[in-house]
């Protein structure tokens, strides 16, 4: 038979006149229980009823406007505080017909390129109190326009692209309807938009005259997809310093495609490995150029390289580049976006960023006797 005396309402006092312990616990948890859930976020209501003012009187405090004595501003502080208020800045935006951000779509989070390129459009958008949300199209021309039309749907102000596809008409009716758009590194497929560029083909003509200057004739490129603007313009500055010398181009000393290194790998294999190699290469971006740089470090005969972009290490490695000023990019593509967001109206402009040649010894090695 149970004992009743050892079964009792665990809200009540026990006999000696102290709570038990089921009590104890469930004050306790009442107690740590934080006033607001997840997903119920304090509102003005919330802190005018705390600090026991009016709703205008917190907006006033929240805004910094002016008529509230400092007994009632720190009443509503005190208040702010210890609710965890945030003010709502995308209704508030929203309200004036700006939602204060700017989106920007990469090609690769992941590519060293894309980070001071980033930063530097952050930097210009904080300057300009402005929200960068970012993401990125991996290369994919559906990815692309999935993220920016989602950006767009989130009411940003304007567009920063790097373009995986060659049609960016889906994005005229987001222009019309006010959102600015900048292209950079690439321009915009069968739009008139403002772009910003690095001289490609000047950069890869340059790179390869340096190579031609230091002896070489029989120089291979390696560059990235056929579609994409900045590869092909680099094979033509290529085909121009080879033309430019008098020298005849081999179609085996020229190879576009993927950047995975299994391709690269092959296409400096096929390069070198013939009964008339090339004595000299050019990298047609940053990705090839670390793959071509493993690939020579197995290989007795010295290759001269010159790469197009700078890469980390290539200082200590001795990698001679054609650099891109990649902050400058982002700078100048941010700076083109907020002169459009504040009523600038001029026809699109295209705007093209000098490379910088930088020997650093693999491309003044002469070729192999």
């Amino acid at each position: 038979m149970l004992d009743a005396t050892r079964f009792h309402d665990p809200t009540t006092t026990d006999r000696t006149g102290l709570r038990t312990v089921a009590e104890t616990a469930r004050t306790s948890r009442t107690a740590r229980r934080p006033d607001h859930r997840y997903g119920n976020r304090p509102t003005m209501k919330d802190v005018a009823a705390r600090a026991g003012v009016g709703l205008k009187t917190v907006s006033r405090v929240v805004n910094g406007e002016p008529g509230v004595t400092p007994d009632t501003e720190r009443r509503v502080q005190d208040a702010i505080q210890a609710l965890g208020f945030r003010r709502n800045d995308s209704a508030r935006v929203l309200r004036k017909g700006r939602t204060a951000s700017v989106g920007l779509v990469l090609e690769d989070l992941a590519d060293p390129f894309y980070g001071p390129l980033s930063r530097a459009v952050e930097e210009v958008a904080r300057a300009h109190g402005a929200l960068l949300i970012n993401g990125s199209s991996a290369e994919d021309p559906e990815r692309e326009q999935e993220l920016a039309l989602a950006l767009c749907a989130r009411r940003v102000d304007g567009l920063i692209v790097i373009p995986a596809g060659t049609d960016h008409r889906y994005l005229e009716p987001e222009i019309r309807a006010g959102v600015a758009m900048v292209f950079v590194d690439r321009p915009a497929g069968r739009i008139e938009a403002d772009t910003v560029l690095s001289d490609s083909f000047g950069g890869a003509r340059e790179g390869v005259a340096h190579l031609i200057a230091h002896g070489h004739r029989r120089i291979g490129f390696i560059g990235d997809q056929p579609r994409i603007h900045t590869a092909v313009e680099r094979l033509r500055g290529y085909r121009a310093a080879m033309e430019d010398a008098g020298l005849p181009v081999d179609g085996s000393w020229m190879s576009l495609g993927s950047t995975e290194p299994a391709r690269v790998r092959d296409a400096v294999a096929a390069m070198l490995d013939g009964p008339e190699p090339v004595t000299a290469l050019f990298a047609g971006n940053n990705r090839v150029t670390v793959t071509v740089v493993r690939e020579l470090a197995g290989r007795d005969r010295p290759v001269a390289l010159v790469g197009f972009d700078d890469i980390e290490l290539a200082d200590l490695l001795g990698i001679t580049v054609i650099a891109q000023d990649a902050a400058a990019l982002g700078r100048t593509a941010a700076e083109r976006l907020f002169l459009r967001l504040d009523g600038a109206h001029e026809a699109p402009a295209r705007v093209e960023l000098a490379t910088t040649l930088i020997p650093r010894g693999s491309g003044e090695i002469p070729p192999a006797r």
